[in-house]
């Protein structure tokens, strides 16, 4: 265990699996006493013994963040227990795939309600919580989606576009009671969400031919970057995006080898 969270209550959205699950035990190494957020209370719950059993304190707050009496409930509640909010990672996302002729409004409203709407919902409540206790952070997660244009998913594209530019104003906004907000914007991550796209051998190595550093991106080392944001060690980083995609968004032209 180390000390660069110590003392510090966060809130993980989307903490089952993946980047969240990361997140969560990095957070917890660190010292932070953190909060499982997601939908099915089975993996969190495991989570949770998980962190316990390395030494780690955590607890567990089953809800969808997409409904915002649920997500907001939540969030109250856990500040209220423990007595203050310091860090809220909004990590859950939802997404549909189709093109844009073909793909319904319900579909559209989808990407949103998750990864925008619950973002707000989420962002609302701990800027009003942490300009209380006078100060917090505040991490949102994008995608590399939010910066070019990626077929067969303009809805999610749109969404966390969304994401990137609101995190800003609230950064403008927070900066004078001293919440800081950042966005972490991945790459391609090796998580269940992306398994999909790399469902066999050869679908993964074509997609790791488009990354600069020809891999794909582990969730621990997002939740490294998620980390340094949320910690003190940022004291002065706000409104901030930070790419962690293996050079893929700083390369025009990728070489196939």
């Amino acid at each position: 265990m180390s000390a660069r969270l110590d003392g510090k209550i966060a809130f993980v959205t989307g903490a089952s699996s993946g980047i969240g699950e990361a997140t969560a035990l990095r957070f917890a190494e660190e010292g932070a006493c953190v909060v499982l957020c997601g939908r099915r209370a089975e993996p969190l719950h495991a989570l949770r013994e998980r962190i316990l059993e390395l030494g780690g304190r955590a607890d567990v707050a089953v809800a969808d963040v997409g409904d915002e009496a649920a997500y907001v409930a939540a969030l109250e509640d856990a500040a209220r227990r423990h007595g203050r909010l310091d860090i809220l990672v909004n990590n859950a996302m939802a997404y549909t795939w189709g093109s844009v002729d073909s793909m319904s409004t319900e579909d559209w409203h989808a990407n949103f309600r998750t990864t925008v709407d619950g973002t707000f919902f989420g962002t609302r409540t701990a800027m009003r919580l942490m300009k209380d206790q006078g100060g917090g952070a505040i991490v949102n997660m994008a995608s590399i989606c939010g910066l070019f244009g990626t077929a067969w998913m303009s809805g999610y594209s749109a969404a966390k576009a969304a994401v990137i530019n609101f995190s800003r104003a609230v950064a403008s906004e927070g900066a004078a009671c001293n919440v800081r907000c950042n966005v972490v914007i991945p790459g391609v991550v090796d998580t269940p969400a992306m398994a999909g796209m790399m469902n066999d051998p050869k679908s993964r190595a074509n997609t790791e031919k488009l990354i600069p550093m020809k891999r794909v991106g582990q969730p621990h080392e997002l939740a490294n970057a998620i980390l340094f944001l949320a910690s003190d060690e940022a004291s002065y980083v706000t409104g901030a995006t930070l790419c962690v995609d293996g050079g893929r968004s700083s390369d025009l032209y990728t070489v196939l080898e």
